[in-house]
């Protein structure tokens, strides 16, 4: 019987045991520097305990996580922040690429999160988002 594109199956054997693992969520804790924070993380899990199999976008709820701990513990924004702060100061990715002077995909790449930004780069969306009045300045520079 073949699955419709994007539904996932109930269940799944476990590629290691053959036991069958049933599709749900289970607490999961994300540490950083000594914080944590527990998340419901999704997965094809036993019955009982046990370790659980992750497919697709399952892991992105712990990248989220962990980046929340990055915001609260080191400063560094999240990708939403970051997107949060580049709309209010009305630029667009490329523009604000410009104005950061990092490049024109920079501020993609950091809102998907595929790359942090650089210390200095993080203390001007932080000066920016206080002052936004100031983007016209470097926008003039």
């Amino acid at each position: 019987m073949a699955t419709k594109v994007g539904i996932l199956p109930k269940t799944m054997p476990s590629p290691e045991t053959g036991e069958t693992l049933t599709l749900g969520v289970r607490p999961f804790k994300v540490t950083y520097k000594g914080r944590s924070i527990t998340v419901d993380l999704p997965g094809y899990y036993p019955r009982g305990r046990g370790d659980g199999v992750h497919v697709g976008n399952d892991m992105n709820v712990v990248d989220r996580a962990l980046r929340m701990l990055k915001e609260k513990v080191d400063g560094i924004p999240a990708p939403e922040t970051i997107r949060k702060v580049r709309t209010k100061l009305r630029l667009s990715q490329r523009r604000a690429g410009a104005v950061f002077r990092v490049g024109p995909s920079a501020f993609d790449k950091y809102e998907r999160g595929l790359i942090e930004p650089s210390g200095p780069t993080v203390q001007l969306i932080t000066i920016l988002d206080r002052h936004p009045e100031l983007v016209k300045e470097l926008e003039e520079a």
